[in-house]
């Protein structure tokens, strides 16, 4: 379970610990800051690429063997970042370490289904979510002590020892799988890796280049069209569709979705609004919004240890809806709030979004059967994923489109989401999880 912890951790904290170090690496290679940018942006477009290939190799080839490749990857990826002497293969290698990241994002849930008993699930899938918050939150803060004391290539070195450990530690520990045979969906992988490219890169150039970024993101919309059709005629589709066809199942992903489209709306626009319209300077800006991830990490355990005892869907539905009241009070706060006025707001999401996070993800790991866990945990990770590029891209166009209360109207359209979440979720009492067996 550690090696699981470990790995997801580094994973998401590279998704974002590059952001600080931009204008140095920049100006180190005599480059633009829109080519430079596209460091970060490369690894969100690497994970998507590879989230459900890695999910059915995971199945195909054994949950032990691919979630190694992508610790041991992930680790040669990193160490490439920092010997990187040009700004493409910089970008190369990024690119590698959002794919290798994948592999681990999509089966560690899977694992964790598999080593731990039944009733220490919630408490695993809690412990995952842990590290996925508690990594985002402190990415730009271990980026800033790092850059303090080292030059910006030590910001993919420490990964090295990191992924030596883990290894050393997971290899002769993990347990074996046995691999379910069958044919890998070439078609399908490509499909799913034009359509969520092109929606990924889309958005990520939506404030930017909007004419090119709208092409990109109704390509990508066409080309996953294209793909449903393909799956629905294979007989061992890439995108699980029978786990889709269990409404459990699908309402959680819906939620889940709903719920990291407001996470990031909020994530993302409320430092506008400290900043440009508050005047507050970032550090203060950094304090503000801690409360949120610090109550995600004090509510995810009890979460977890509640799910043992109560129904996930009745957990899961009451924390978005706690979401959605602190997002409408932060969307309602006095002009020129106190420290105080945001931070009980903040926690308030937090606590929901925490309450939320791990009910969710248990009902998506155990809603189907057993053999399909490498499937489920590549959806969770991709709901997550699609979740953030939609919120990102709404605040872009809110952003472009909103001349003043642009900010506002984001924590609208999030609190939006997470009541349409958490009145999904309450469909979820009339479906019931599928067998577990098999």
């Amino acid at each position: 379970m550690a090696t699981l912890l470990a790995g997801v951790a580094i994973a998401t904290l590279d998704s974002a610990i590059a952001n600080l170090a931009l204008p140095t690496i920049a100006n180190e290679f005599s480059a633009s800051a829109a080519a430079t940018v596209w460091v970060v942006n490369v690894f969100q477009l690497g994970a998507a690429l590879c989230l459900l290939p890695a999910a059915a190799l995971g199945e195909i080839r054994g949950l032990k063997l691919i979630y190694g490749i992508g610790l041991v990857s992930f680790g040669v990826a990193s160490l490439g970042c920092a010997m990187s002497d040009s700004l493409p293969m910089l970008i190369f290698f990024r690119l590698l370490q959002g794919g290798t990241g994948a592999l681990m994002a999509a089966i560690s849930p899977a694992i964790a289904r598999r080593i731990l008993p039944p009733e220490k699930l919630g408490s695993g899938l809690a412990l995952i979510a842990l590290s996925v918050a508690l990594s985002a939150a402190a990415g730009p803060s271990i980026a800033a002590a790092i850059l303090s004391v080292a030059r910006w290539p030590w910001l993919f070195l420490v990964n090295v020892p990191i992924c030596v450990a883990a290894g050393f530690a997971f290899f002769p520990n993990a347990p074996r799988s046995e691999p379910q045979p069958r044919r890998f969906d070439l078609g399908g992988a490509l499909l799913s890796a034009l359509a969520l490219g092109l929606i990924v890169a889309g958005v990520d150039t939506l404030g930017l280049h909007p004419r090119e970024a709208a092409a990109a993101i109704a390509g990508g919309v066409l080309a996953l069209a294209l793909l449903v059709v393909h799956q629905s005629r294979q007989e061992a589709p890439l995108v699980p569709l029978d786990l889709m066809r269990i409404p459990l199942f699908a309402l959680s992903i819906v939620t889940s979705v709903c719920s990291y489209a407001a996470q990031i709306l909020a994530y993302v626009s409320l430092p506008f609004l400290f900043q440009t319209v508050e005047h507050r300077s970032p550090v203060e800006t950094g304090l503000l919004v801690t409360p949120w991830p610090l109550l995600v990490v004090v509510a995810a355990p009890i979460a977890g240890r509640l799910t043992a005892r109560h129904s996930p869907a009745l957990l899961g539905s009451l924390g978005l809806a706690v979401l959605a009241i602190g997002l409408a009070l932060l969307a309602i706060m006095p002009p020129l709030p106190s420290a105080l006025d945001v931070s009980w707001r903040m926690a308030l999401c937090g606590i929901g979004f925490g309450f939320f996070q791990t009910p969710n993800n248990t009902i998506l790991m155990t809603a189907g059967p057993l053999r399909r866990s490498g499937a489920a945990g590549g959806m969770l990770a991709l709901a997550r994923t699609f979740g953030w590029c939609l919120g990102s891209a709404l605040v872009a166009v809110v952003f472009a489109v909103v001349q003043d209360g642009a900010t506002i109207v984001c924590l609208k359209i999030a609190c939006g989401f997470a009541m349409f979440g958490a009145l999904a979720g309450v469909w979820r009492f009339r479906a019931r999880p599928a067998r577990a067996g098999g």
